[in-house]
């Protein structure tokens, strides 16, 4: 199978029909083997256009997804970015091609680990996975320019949102009534968190941010 032709491929027909122009996303995603981030029986199907199970209840975002999360954030070379639930390190790959550092959190160990592997194997030396729990972020590397979410959440926690550096980007999904997630940036200026909604998305939710019972929106 030619991944190179599959990569180009995504990015035409999937990433630029759905409105995204950042040439350092669109770069990076064309310079990075999703193919090496997905089980080798899944190999063939790195590059449809829907999300992966990469382990149990475990997903890969949909490129596009994932395409329209980097641009909302507004990436620049010089951010420090957390990026939570990187699962097998795909999106913590593809950032590392726009910015300074990117410190993935994954809960489960198993995935960590393959994630880390899969980024010393491509020579990425700017991305660090940590094993924690998602929902505590990563505090000791705290403040971060940016935070994203590679799965739906039912609400952001606090000590996340205290994460976040002043004028810092947010990008988050957040589950809600219907079967549909939807995608949001936040704006943190001082203590005032402002927030754009982007897009509805399916996408599973993930470990840790369950809603609550009784939680109501």
């Amino acid at each position: 199978m030619d991944y190179a032709l599959s990569r180009f491929n995504m990015v035409e027909g999937q990433i630029k029909t759905n409105r995204v122009t950042d040439p350092y996303v669109l770069d990076a995603m064309t310079e990075v083997p999703r193919e090496a981030f997905v089980p080798t029986s899944k190999k063939g199907i790195a590059y449809i256009d829907d999300a992966i199970e990469v382990a149990r209840g475990r997903y890969m975002l949909e490129p596009m997804v994932l395409a329209r999360i980097l641009e909302s954030a507004e990436l620049s070379e010089d951010d420090i970015v957390l990026d939570i639930g990187c699962n097998t390190g795909y999106s913590t790959a593809v950032l590392s091609k726009i910015v300074s550092t990117v410190v993935g959190l994954e809960s489960d160990k198993d995935l960590a680990d393959c994630a880390t592997k899969t980024l010393e194997k491509l020579g990425v030396d700017n991305a660090v996975v940590v094993n924690a729990p998602l929902q505590d972020g990563v505090a000791k590397q705290a403040p971060f320019n940016v935070i994203i979410f590679n799965g739906a959440v039912s609400e952001v926690p606090d000590s996340i949102k205290n994460q976040l550096a002043d004028g810092g980007r947010l990008v988050v999904i957040t589950t809600g009534k219907s079967t549909m997630a939807t995608v949001s940036v936040y704006t943190r200026n001082n203590e005032v968190f402002s927030k754009r909604d982007l897009l509805e998305a399916g996408v599973a939710t993930l470990p840790g941010f369950e809603a609550k019972k009784g939680f109501s929106f």
